[in-house]
C-alpha cells in the first residue's frame, strides 16, 4: 500500500486555486497506484501538473503468539499476550564480595573432579570432604549475615522477580494493563491469577532480569501512572471481591521532574488512603528491597510478610550514610542503625512474618522460594477468609496503630537497657571530654611558656585524661570495625585466640596467619571508616598527653632527686670532707687533676667515691639505680645537632621495623605465643622453678634470634658510623665547655657560688 506525505507532493501550473483533492484525482487518472507500487518513486506530467509519491514499505504485523499455539499451555492461549518471556540465555552468575571464600571452595571441588576425570584416579574422599566443608561454610556464612550483606542479597541481579514468582505459584494468570488515562507503566505489573482454584488480584513491582529489561522496567521504580494503574486494579478487586496480594521490590518511586509534575506524591497518598478503605483481604510480601513511599503505596495491608533476606527502609543505607556521615562508605553502619532487616522489623511489629529462603538466597533455588510464598499466601488467606469486610478494616487499622507504641515504665530487656545507657554515656562523655581536653591543653601550653613546674598538670590529672582517651579510642575502634563489617570476624577471632591460649600448646600457625590477615585488612581499610578523622585526632591527643605525662613524671623525679642530693650534700660530715679537699687542692697550687700529688689524688678519689655512694644511696631509697658516673661535664650538657638527631631517629625506626619484621616470622611468633602461655602459668604458680627457667630460656632465644637478624641486616655498621659522628660531636662540645668553664673561673670573685642544680646523678 502506498503512502504519500504532504512534503513529497509538488503542485504547480495553471490552476493555483484548485483543491488538493482535485490534483490527487487528476493524478490517479494518469497513473494507477499499482504502477506506483512497482517503482519507489514515480512521476507523471499532465497539463503542467507534477505528482510525486514516495512509497514506504510496511512491516508485517508480528503477533506475540505463534501461528499454531498450543491450547494446553499453562495459563491458556492468552498467556502468549504477556511480554514476560523466558530468557534466551542463562543469567550469568554474580558473586558478592562476602561470598568469595565460597567461590574458592567451589573452584577446588571442580578442579578435583576434573583431575579425577582426566587421571582416572579415585578422589571420592577428597571431594566429599570439600563438599562437606563447602556446605558448612555456606551455612555459617548465611546464618550470620550482617544487615549490609542482606541488602546486597536483596539487590542481587539474579534474584527472582515478581513475575518469576507469579508464574511459579499460579495455575492461571492474566496480566491487566493501563491506568485508563492513556498510560501503562511497566514498572508495576497487575493481573488476575488463581492459586489452587482461588482467584486473587496480584499487584507488584517488576524489575528486569538483565540490562535491557531493567531499562524497559525503569529498574522497578514506578511513575504516577503505575500507582494509578495499581489503584484501578484495587478498586476492581474490591468490586468483585478478589483478595489482593502485593509484591514489593523497588528502591523507591521514580523521582524525576516529569513524575513530580504528574503528581507522584498525590498518586502515592491516594493509594495509601484507598487501601485503608478496601473491604477485601490485602497481603503484602516484600521479595527484595522496599524503599520509602514507593513501597508503601502498595503495602498498606492486613499483614506484611518478608522474605528472609529482604529489606524495608525509609531511606537506603547509602543515602542515610551520606546524610549523617557525609560519605556513602558508612553504609554498613547505617544499615545496622536503620534496623531494616526482616528479623528487626518483626521485632518492631512493622512486619508480621518471615518467609524462609534457601541457603545462598532466593536466587539459589527460585522454585523452592516461590513454593514457600505460595504456602504463606494460602495460610494467611484462609485466616482472612473467616473475617467480614468490617473486621478486615479494623484488623488493618489495628496493625498500623500499634506500630511505634511504647509503654512507659515497661520492663526493658537487660541487653537493650545496657546498650541504651552506653550510647547515652558515650554522647555525653564525648562532649564533656572535649572541654576537659581543651582546658588541659591550655594548661600545658601555659606551663611551657612560663617554664614553671607549678603550672604543669599533675600526673594524676594526666593519668585520668589518658584513661578516658583510651576508653574513647576503644569505642572508636569498635565503631570503625562495625562500619567496615569486621566486628563479628574480630569477635570470632578473639574467641579462637582465647581458646587457643588456654590450651597448653603453641598457637597454630594457620590461626596466626588468619589474625595477621585480619589485622592487615583492618589497618588497610581503617582510613575508609566514617569516624577515621575522630579516631586519628584522639590518637594524636593520647600521644601528646602521654608525652606530657612522661615530661611531668621526669620533672617530678628530677626535683625529688635534686632535693635529696642537696640534703645529702648539706650533711655536716659530707660538707666538711668536701671543704677540706677543696682547701687542700687550692693550697697545692695545681691547675689540673694531673698536677696533683699522688696522695692528694687518692684523697680526692676517695672523697668522690664517698659522695657517689651517698648519691647512690639516695637513688636506691627512691627505687632507682645508679648505673654509671660520667666525669665529663660536657657530656651532661651535650645536645646533638638536628642532622645527627634525624639520623638517630631514622636508625631507630629502621631497627624497630626490622624487629617487627623478625617478630612476624612464624618461628618467632610460635616462641612468643609459647612465652605468653608460660608467663600465664608462672602467674598461677609463682614458685615453679621449671617454668621460670623455661621463660628465661625462651627470652634468651628470642633475643638471640633478633640480634642475629639485626647483625645480618647491615644496621650494625650504620650504628657504628653514627656512634663515631656522636663521639666527634661530643669532643667538640667538651672543648667548648672547658673554654666556657675557664672563663667562668676567671670571672669568679671568690664569693660562695650559688649551689648548682644537679641534673644527672654524677659527680665531677
Amino acid at each position: 500500500m502506498a503512502s504519500m506525505s504532504h512534503s513529497s507532493i509538488a503542485l504547480c501550473g495553471a490552476s493555483a486555486s484548485a483543491s488538493a483533492s482535485d490534483h490527487l484525482r487528476s493524478s490517479t487518472n494518469g497513473v494507477s497506484l499499482r504502477t506506483l507500487g512497482r517503482a519507489m518513486v514515480a512521476s507523471t506530467k499532465r497539463n503542467n501538473l507534477y505528482v510525486t509519491a514516495r512509497l514506504k514499505k510496511g512491516k508485517k504485523f508480528d503477533h506475540p503468539w505463534p501461528s499454531n499455539p498450543d491450547p494446553n499451555v499453562k495459563g491458556g492461549v492468552l498467556s502468549y499476550l504477556s511480554t514476560f518471556k523466558p530468557l534466551g540465555d542463562t543469567q550469568k552468575p554474580v558473586t558478592l564480595d562476602f561470598e568469595k571464600p565460597l567461590v574458592e571452595l567451589e573452584k577446588k571441588i571442580v578442579d578435583v573432579r576434573k583431575m579425577a576425570a582426566e587421571t582416572g584416579l579415585d578422589f571420592t574422599d577428597q571431594i566429599i570432604t570439600l563438599e562437606t566443608k563447602y556446605r558448612q561454610a555456606l551455612k555459617d556464612l548465611y546464618t550470620h549475615l550482617t544487615p549490609i550483606q542482606r541488602v546486597n542479597i536483596a539487590r542481587h541481579p539474579n534474584r527472582p522477580t515478581f513475575l518469576d514468582h507469579i508464574h511459579n505459584i499460579t495455575d492461571k494468570f492474566m496480566e491487566l494493563h493501563g491506568d485508563r488515562a492513556g498510560y501503562d507503566d511497566p514498572a508495576i505489573v497487575t493481573g488476575i491469577g488463581t492459586i489452587d482454584g482461588k482467584r486473587y488480584m496480584f499487584i507488584g513491582h517488576q524489575k528486569g532480569r538483565n540490562t535491557k529489561e531493567n531499562i524497559m522496567r525503569n529498574f522497578g521504580m514506578p511513575t504516577p501512572h503505575g500507582y494509578r494503574k495499581a489503584l484501578r486494579m484495587m478498586y476492581y478487586a474490591d468490586h468483585h471481591g478478589f483478595p489482593i496480594v502485593t509484591f514489593i521490590d523497588t528502591p523507591g518511586a521514580y523521582a524525576d521532574l516529569k513524575s513530580e509534575e504528574l503528581g507522584q506524591g498525590e498518586a502515592i497518598a491516594n493509594n495509601l488512603r484507598t487501601m485503608f478503605g478496601l473491604k477485601v483481604p490485602i497481603l503484602s510480601i516484600v521479595i527484595g528491597e522496599g524503599g520509602s513511599g514507593g513501597a508503601l503505596a502498595i503495602g498498606c495491608a492486613n499483614k506484611m510478610l518478608m522474605l528472609e533476606n529482604a529489606v524495608f527502609y525509609v531511606a537506603s543505607p547509602e543515602a542515610c550514610a551520606a546524610i549523617l556521615w557525609n560519605s556513602s562508605k558508612a553504609a554498613p553502619e547505617a544499615a545496622e542503625k536503620l534496623r531494616i532487616t526482616s528479623r528487626e522489623l518483626v521485632k518492631l511489629n512493622v512486619a508480621d512474618g518471615i518467609i524462609p529462603e534457601p541457603l545462598g538466597g532466593a536466587h539459589a533455588d527460585p522454585s523452592w522460594t516461590s513454593q514457600q510464598i505460595k504456602i504463606a499466601i494460602n495460610e494467611n488467606m484462609n485466616e482472612f477468609g473467616k473475617m467480614s469486610g468490617e473486621e478486615l478494616l479494623k484488623h488493618r487499622m489495628a496493625k498500623y496503630r500499634k506500630i511505634g507504641v511504647f509503654i512507659e515504665n515497661a520492663p526493658v530487656e537487660p541487653e537493650i537497657k545496657v546498650n541504651m545507657k552506653r550510647r547515652d554515656a558515650v554522647v555525653s562523655n564525648s562532649r564533656k571530654l572535649e572541654g576537659e581536653v581543651e582546658k588541659l591543653k591550655e594548661q600545658i601550653l601555659k606551663a611551657k611558656e612560663t617554664s614553671s613546674s607549678e603550672d604543669q598538670p599533675s600526673s594524676e590529672v594526666l593519668n585520668e585524661m589518658i584513661k578516658k582517651l583510651k576508653s574513647e579510642i576503644d569505642d572508636e575502634y569498635t565503631e570503625a570495625a562495625r562500619a567496615m563489617g569486621l566486628e563479628e570476624r574480630l569477635t570470632a577471632m578473639r574467641g579462637e585466640f582465647s581458646k587457643a591460649s588456654e590450651e597448653e600448646h603453641l598457637v597454630h600457625p594457620i590461626l596466626i596467619e588468619k589474625i595477621e590477615k585480619l589485622k592487615e585488612e583492618f589497618n588497610t581499610r581503617l582510613s575508609e571508616a566514617p569516624n577515621y578523622e575522630s579516631l586519628k585526632s584522639k590518637l594524636d591527643m593520647l600521644r601528646d598527653f602521654s608525652r606530657a605525662k612522661a615530661a611531668s613524671e621526669a620533672a617530678s623525679v628530677k626535683n625529688e632527686i635534686n632535693k635529696r642530693f642537696q640534703e645529702a650534700v648539706d650533711r655536716p660530715e659530707v660538707r666538711e670532707k668536701v671543704e677540706a679537699i677543696k682547701a687542700e687542692v687550692a693550697s697545692s697550687g695545681a691547675s689540673s687533676f694531673e698536677e696533683l700529688s699522688d696522695e692528694l689524688k687518692e684523697k680526692v678519689l676517695k672523697t668522690k667515691g664517698e659522695v657517689e655512694a651517698e648519691m647512690a644511696g639516695v637513688l636506691k631509697s627512691m627505687g632507682l639505680e645508679l648505673e654509671a658516673v660520667k666525669p665529663n661535664v660536657a657530656e651532661q650538657i651535650f645536645v646533638p645537632s638536628e642532622n645527627i638527631q634525624e639520623k638517630v631517629e631514622k636508625l631507630n625506626r629502621e631497627i624497630s621495623e626490622k624487629i617487627e619484621e623478625v617478630v612476624r616470622a612464624p618461628e618467632i611468633k610460635s616462641m612468643v605465643e609459647l612465652l605468653k602461655v608460660e608467663n600465664a602459668k608462672a602467674s598461677q604458680t609463682p614458685g615453679d622453678t621449671k617454668v621460670s627457667q623455661k621463660i628465661e630460656t625462651l627470652e634468651q632465644q628470642i633475643k638471640q634470634k633478633i640480634a642475629d637478624a639485626l647483625s645480618m641486616s647491615g644496621l650494625q655498621e650504620k650504628q657504628e658510623e653514627l656512634e663515631k659522628e656522636l663521639a666527634v660531636a661530643r669532643e667538640v662540645a667538651a672543648v667548648k665547655s672547658e673554654e666556657s668553664l675557664k672563663e667562668d673561673d676567671d670571672d669568679d670573685d671568690g664569693s660562695e657560688s650559688e649551689k648548682p642544680e644537679i641534673i644527672n646523678p654524677s659527680f665531677a
